[in-house]
């Protein structure tokens, strides 16, 4: 973690910035300055954990769009040390297709003095073992605009033509309000730093609140990018950041529009098959050390209401 002068939580938000494209061309958009690898069904394995809410994203896009004979998946478990995320999951902790216990193995492979830290998701290259790249937004940019050859008949269009100008900037306020913002909620180094990062935060929700009283989906009718990047956090929002990251003016259950909206979304398959809230839990209230010294994993809340 890292904090301003003020005690503000900052992200470090620099990722290996190579791509994943048709005929490994140059892409329109998007960072250019990496490796561009080419598209190739078989070639690459995401991995991931149903515990990061960026590393979901990766997951229900890829089931969206039926990607799942195409690109293959590893799972870690919920929980990581200060090395690497670990594949608890898999029979005696070893992926069964990287043969690698530590997902660090498949960063050193490539860059052996790699410097910052192991994060999911990654996509890996399954021959060489190597990380191609950890750089959440593009990867689910890239499934959707590089893949589209392999997309299921039925995918949805997450990012339609008329709506792209559009969503952009609901995108952008999501990630640095919402996404962001609750780990800045919970990460405050200071009382000023939280209360503003908190203020901050609920704006953002009552926004997303207004906006959803009068449509389906955030852009519309149509379910989109958009949507996958919000959902991850509201996921999450009772059962670790309304309690764990003092996010507590409400709960999302106490939001009519957004909890209407977001048990819409737990019933499609891929947004409710890629949410674990026991490994969510999991996750947060173990490795949150500095926050929950303890360890203690709370039993509530009753998670019943997503399905009642």
């Amino acid at each position: 973690m890292s904090y301003a002068s003020s005690g503000e939580f900052k992200r470090d938000a620099s990722y290996i910035p190579d791509r994943i494209t048709k005929d490994a061309r140059t892409p329109e958009h998007g960072p250019t300055d990496g490796r561009m690898w080419p598209v190739e069904p078989g070639r690459y394995r995401l991995v991931a954990a149903k515990a990061c809410p960026w590393a979901t994203r990766t997951l229900i896009v890829r089931q969206l769009l039926g990607l799942e004979d195409v690109i293959s998946l590893g799972l870690c478990g919920p929980t990581h040390d200060e090395r690497s995320w670990t594949f608890d999951l898999d029979p005696g902790g070893v992926d069964p297709v990287l043969g690698i216990e530590r997902l660090q193995q498949a960063y050193l492979a490539r860059f052996p003095e790699y410097p910052k830290g192991i994060t999911v998701p990654a996509v890996v290259e399954e021959a060489s073992g190597e990380v191609v790249t950890n750089d959440f937004p593009w990867i689910t940019h890239d499934f959707f605009f590089e893949w589209r050859e392999f997309h299921r008949d039925d995918a949805p269009d997450l990012w339609p033509a008329d709506l792209r100008d559009e969503m952009e900037p609901v995108m952008q306020r999501i990630y640095t309000e919402v996404n962001n913002g609750v780990y800045r909620c919970g990460f405050a180094g200071s009382q000023e730093a939280y209360d503003a990062a908190y203020d901050r935060l609920w704006t953002a929700l009552d926004w997303l609140e207004e906006r959803l009283s009068t449509r389906r989906y955030l852009m519309g009718d149509l379910l989109t990018e958009a949507d996958v990047r919000l959902w991850t956090t509201l996921a999450r929002f009772d059962a670790v950041y309304h309690g764990h990251f003092k996010c507590n003016r409400q709960k999302l259950t106490e939001m009519p529009h957004l909890w209407r909206y977001a048990r819409e979304l737990y019933a499609i398959p891929a947004f409710g098959d890629n949410t674990d809230f026991d490994q969510i839990k999991t996750h947060y209230y173990v490795v949150h050390r500095d926050i929950n010294p303890t360890q203690v994993v709370p039993k509530g809340p009753d998670l019943s209401v997503w399905t009642s």
